[in-house]
């Protein structure tokens, strides 16, 4: 459908008295210095407002007036105009029906720019205008950097082929070469991973083609590039920045470099390991533009904050957090190192690698290579008399023991263990060979945490539970079958998956009389009853489904979080992770493994 009705926006404006003639001429007279469309102008001098703007020509043309944030694009459809066209006729296809293509214009009266697009794209048009700051949102969450990556690599192979001495010339200077494609190629996935605000990348090398991944609020998305040869290239110039030794293909390697993309500084932890078809790289970014979070701002709870706080201003003690890889200990360390950053205190930090740096803060850095490790490290920080001690992660019996002793004997000792939960943590430190008398006289608290997706606020709607989600909830939370639960139907500031970010989630134990007394004699059974009995205590689970009925997250994030999956809409199917078993197997073998049921006592997997 193409507009083929001519006016003139400044008497149309005149004409339905939302400007008068003076205002007319004082925005034509603006126009002329600035060079903008004058519906910007009259926008930027507060003349009319860019909703009554929308509404005139919606009505005027009789096209629909959308908002692109609460609309349901179709991805595919926005790939049949490319991105340099669409950002020049200020358009975005957002649909396609079997006779038509939705295209979203900010400027409906640009009939040049509408015979033009009819003339390219395959099907006839319907036009809808929409917020032009909308449409520029829409162009870096549905182009981003696909193309442009698509291009640079396609360059790039060109290259790759017309010299065999290629791959030693490329990168050849860290920042004498900013114009060759390879440079251009890495610029171009960065900037994509930081607009999509991934916290991975991920470099694969296969036979027939080159696979690029990103880790986004947890879940990984992929590009695929034909390109196949261009990935030693790729992976010579991340090691010449890294530092990395270029000639050793053979061996894993890893290393670290800071870049700054889009205005943001990026410190960029690297890691390579050969596979079949070359390397695999896969890059950690963290933006230390943003800095270190508050605690606050990690999403724990204000109740959790107070008793989190009350623990860490004890003058000695362990405090452990735990979770699996990726769960956000590290953040909530540096945000409580960040509350004890105080001239009267001294800090040492044992880390691998150090993530952020702390001003004030003495922070050392494993190094293996030099017989530098975790104990040797942590043995030499209790002579430098520190007020706390940080140890980046309790990997072995030396490291625990030592930081165990360091607690008893005056310190603040804070550190990070990988188990899925706060009481299957404890039983670790016995299971790794600590002494029970020794973990009950220092053990003070443990924090367990995950990250779930926080449903998308502008796609934010009601859902239906399944009849087999219902069951569980019966099973473990009977009062909460008929509540309200939400789902993100999935837009354009959310990308379509329906969230947007993540937060924590967070178990608090505080060991009593009754759990240091199991400890003392490496009782698991007891100190799981003793646990059961602690009403400060609140399961990973039960928190998480909290968040859930005040529509923060989706039943499907806490079903993940407990290890159920359901795979068709049938009470029967629902398979139960021997994990959530509520009378563990505590032996010699499956100490330090058992986990703490989500809810409730006396369920088993048959009740499911």
């Amino acid at each position: 459908m193409a507009i083929k009705s001519k006016v003139r926006l400044g008497d149309l404006l005149v004409q339905r008295k939302l400007i008068d003639e003076q205002q007319l001429r004082l925005a034509l007279a603006e126009q002329r210095q600035s060079g903008r469309k004058l519906g910007a102008t009259l926008i930027a001098m507060n003349l009319v407002s860019e909703t009554e703007l929308l509404k005139l020509l919606s009505q005027h043309f009789n096209v629909p007036m959308i908002n692109i944030e609460d609309y349901n694009v179709n991805a595919n459809a926005v790939r049949l105009l490319p991105e340099i066209q669409a950002r020049r006729y200020r358009a975005l296809i957002i649909d396609e029906k079997d006779d038509h293509l939705l295209v979203a214009m900010s400027d409906p009266a640009d009939i040049n720019a509408i015979d033009d697009l009819s003339a390219k794209l395959p099907k006839p048009l319907k036009i809808a205008v929409v917020s032009e700051k909308q449409l520029f949102n829409a162009y870096e969450t549905y182009y981003r950097k696909s193309e442009e990556i698509a291009s640079f690599a396609q360059e790039l192979a060109e290259e790759y082929e017309s010299s065999k001495e290629f791959q030693l010339d490329i990168g050849a200077s860290q920042s004498g070469e900013e114009d060759t494609a390879v440079a251009k190629l890495l610029q171009s996935i960065f900037e994509d991973a930081v607009l999509a605000k991934a916290s991975d990348i991920h470099i694969e090398p296969e036979e027939k083609q080159l696979r690029i991944r990103q880790r986004v609020d947890g879940q990984l998305q992929e590009t695929t590039i034909p390109e196949a040869s261009i990935a030693a290239a790729l992976v010579l110039r991340l090691k010449l920045m890294s530092g990395l030794d270029i000639s050793e293909k053979r061996l894993p390697q890893d290393g670290r470099t800071q870049m700054t993309v889009k205005g943001r500084l990026i410190d960029v932890r690297l890691s390579t390991m050969p596979v079949q078809y070359g390397e695999s790289v896969v890059m950690r970014l963290l933006d230390q533009t943003e800095g270190v979070l508050r605690l606050e701002k990690t999403g724990m709870p204000s109740q959790l904050i107070t008793r989190f706080r009350a623990l860490l201003k004890r003058p000695n003690g362990m405090v452990l957090v735990t979770g699996p890889t990726g769960s956000g200990k590290t953040t909530t360390l540096y945000a409580a190192l960040t509350e004890l950053n105080k001239p009267e205190c001294k800090i040492i930090t044992v880390e691998d690698p150090v993530e952020y740096r702390l001003p004030r803060i003495n922070q050392v850095q494993v190094n293996h290579k030099i017989d530098l490790s975790f104990s040797r490290i942590l043995r030499t920080s209790l002579r430098q008399d520190p007020d706390i001690i940080m140890v980046g992660e309790m990997r072995d019996h030396e490291t625990v023991e030592i930081g165990l002793r360091g607690a008893l004997t005056g310190h603040l000792v804070l550190s990070t263990l990988h188990t899925n939960d706060a009481i299957s943590s404890a039983i670790r430190l016995l299971d790794m060979g600590a002494p029970g008398y020794l973990v009950a006289s220092s053990l003070r608290a443990i924090v367990a945490q995950r990250l779930v997706r926080k449903i998308c606020e502008h796609c934010i709607e009601i859902t239906e539970l399944k009849s087999n989600v219902k069951l569980w909830l019966k099973k473990y939370r009977p009062e909460a079958v008929d509540s309200t639960f939400f789902k993100g139907r999935g837009c354009q500031k959310c990308g379509n998956s329906g969230y947007k970010g993540r937060m924590g989630v967070f178990e608090l134990l505080e060991l009593d009389a009754n759990m240091m007394k199991a400890l003392q004699s490496n009782d698991a059974h007891a100190f799981s009853a003793a646990v059961e009995f602690n009403n400060d205590y609140v399961p990973l689970p039960q928190s998480a489904l909290d968040y859930a009925l005040k529509g923060l997250t989706s039943i499907d994030e806490v079903l993940k979080l407990v290890e159920i999956t359901f795979d068709v809409d049938e009470p029967t199917t629902a398979e139960v992770s021997p994990a959530l078993s509520l009378e563990p197997d505590i032996s010699a073998k499956s100490i330090g493994q058992q986990q703490n049921p989500p809810f409730s006592s006396g369920l088993s997997l048959e009740d499911i």
